[in-house]
C-alpha cells in the first residue's frame, strides 16, 4: 500500500508561485508513474500534470501548459509541482496520485493510489 500526502498548499495572489509537495511512504514509488490532479467547486476532478519515473515523459493539461512544472525526486520519494503565474481558474484542491503501471495516462482513474488533497486559493 502506498500513502500520499500532499503539502504546500494556501493562499497565493494572481500571478503568484506556489510550490507543492508529495510525499510518498509504505512502498517505494520510484517506479511509479505519478500524477497532480485537481478539483474546483463544483466540478469534476481534472488532470494536471504527470510523470513517468525516468522523467522521459512528461504530460501537461492544456490549461496549465508553460506555467506549471512536474518534477520528482525518486531517491525521496517525492513529487513536486511548481505552479507560476497563478489565475483564479487555478483554485481548486491539488491531488497527488500514483499508478503502479509506469505508462502515461491522463485519466484519474487509471491512477492506484491517491492523497488527501491540498487546497490552493488565488486571489485577485
Amino acid at each position: 500500500q502506498v500513502q500520499l500526502v500532499e503539502s504546500g498548499g494556501g493562499l497565493v495572489q494572481v500571478g503568484g508561485s506556489l510550490r507543492l509537495s508529495c510525499a510518498a511512504s509504505g512502498r517505494t514509488v520510484n517506479s511509479y508513474l505519478m500524477g497532480w490532479f485537481r478539483q474546483a467547486p463544483g466540478k469534476e476532478r481534472a488532470f494536471v500534470a504527470a510523470i513517468t519515473w525516468s522523467r522521459r515523459t512528461i504530460s501537461y493539461a492544456e490549461s496549465v501548459k508553460g506555467r506549471f512544472t512536474i518534477s520528482r525526486d525518486n531517491a525521496e520519494n517525492t513529487i513536486y509541482l511548481q505552479m507560476n503565474s497563478r489565475n483564479a481558474e487555478d483554485t481548486a484542491v491539488y491531488y497527488c496520485a500514483a499508478r503502479e503501471v509506469n505508462a502515461m495516462t491522463s485519466g484519474a482513474h487509471d491512477y492506484d493510489f491517491w492523497g488527501q488533497g491540498t487546497q490552493v486559493t488565488v486571489s485577485s
